[in-house]
């Protein structure tokens, strides 16, 4: 196939789509991914996933800090592509850089557009409670995931569902997506259709300093937080004074009534794991990990210790403001 096609991405979810490219015969020209940086305990200087493979399949690697320099605008000309792909890249793509290929710059988003536009649908979706989300392909334009869509494609949030175990499920289905309509975009037999303003919401970029558990909240939405900050930043509380990070939880009913229960306080432990109190149900934490320690089953935290009564983040800081 004669398509010269540009990629550019970054994190893991991008790397099933550029192999499917690969795969399909468009192996690109060049792919574009972000500079190295420091990463895992040691700090080392890491090679994302995306370069990583990029080179284990010889392709040619491109890492400007911005795309705003003509310097770095120049060097994608010379590639000369006909389609830019971009799967989670992490850098703006100004109106210079969209203008190169003379197909476009198509995005593979992890949302079902207009729904949950921006930098965190996946969490956003989990948080939001929604019952399903999905991808959508859409020609990139100035606007922050405005542009008109090619197609988008639906899947099911399991009920335990992590952020982590859906963006799997996205990135695959990201890729095959792109990958069943590829051809006829390149051939130009594609029209994008306008996004319909309606419903249309926004994903900010999260944090760790949200990674913090407000016991007051109820145990529904603490629910949801776990499961949306797993793998990262990963939900945490303090017991006694050390971090307590939660991996998963399961919300339970309301407790017997007891005015004396505080937002926070530790129940009961049993088999299953261990039961606090919040601002509306119960929550059961069921995989937690103390510092310096492996996670494990909450159950066997709690095991010889005296726990019950005890309140979770009690001895945090405040939050300021």
């Amino acid at each position: 196939m004669n398509a010269r096609v540009l990629f550019a991405g970054s994190p893991a979810f991008a790397t099933p789509t550029l192999q499917r490219l690969v795969d399909l015969g468009y192996r690109p020209v060049g792919v574009l991914t972000q500079p190295d940086r420091p990463a895992g305990r040691g700090r080392a200087v890491t090679a994302g996933p995306v370069k990583q493979l990029a080179l284990e399949l010889g392709i040619p690697v491109l890492q400007p800090s911005s795309l705003k320099t003509a310097e770095s605008q120049s060097a994608l000309r010379e590639l000369e592509p006909d389609l830019m792909v971009v799967v989670a890249y992490g850098l703006l793509l100004p109106p210079a850089v969209l203008a190169i290929p003379h197909r476009g710059c198509v995005n593979v988003h992890a949302s079902v557009l207009p729904r949950w536009r921006g930098a965190s649908p996946i969490q956003a979706a989990i948080l939001a409670g929604d019952p399903e989300t999905g991808v959508s392909i859409m020609q990139l334009e100035a606007g922050l995931d405005t542009g008109p869509l090619y197609t988008t494609e639906k899947l099911a949030i399991g009920a335990d569902e992590t952020a982590g175990e859906l963006e799997a499920r996205l990135a695959r289905l990201g890729a095959d997506t792109l990958g069943g309509i590829i051809a006829p975009l390149l051939a130009g037999r594609l029209t994008a259709v306008a996004q319909v303003a309606a419903g249309a919401s926004y994903a900010r970029r999260i944090s760790k300093a949200e990674a913090r558990i407000d016991w007051r909240e109820s145990a529904l939405v603490i629910a949801r937080r776990v499961r949306a900050w797993n793998p990262w930043p990963v939900a945490e509380t303090t017991l006694d004074g050390l971090q307590l990070r939660c991996f998963a939880s399961e919300p339970l009913g309301a407790p017997p009534p007891d005015a004396g229960r505080l937002p926070g306080e530790i129940l009961g432990c049993d088999s299953h794991g261990i039961e606090v109190q919040t601002g509306e149900g119960r929550l059961r934490m069921l995989t937690v990990q103390l510092p310096g320690r492996q996670r494990v089953a909450a159950a066997d935290l709690a095991r010889g210790r005296a726990l019950v009564g005890k309140v979770l983040g009690a001895d945090a800081n405040p939050e300021p403001g």
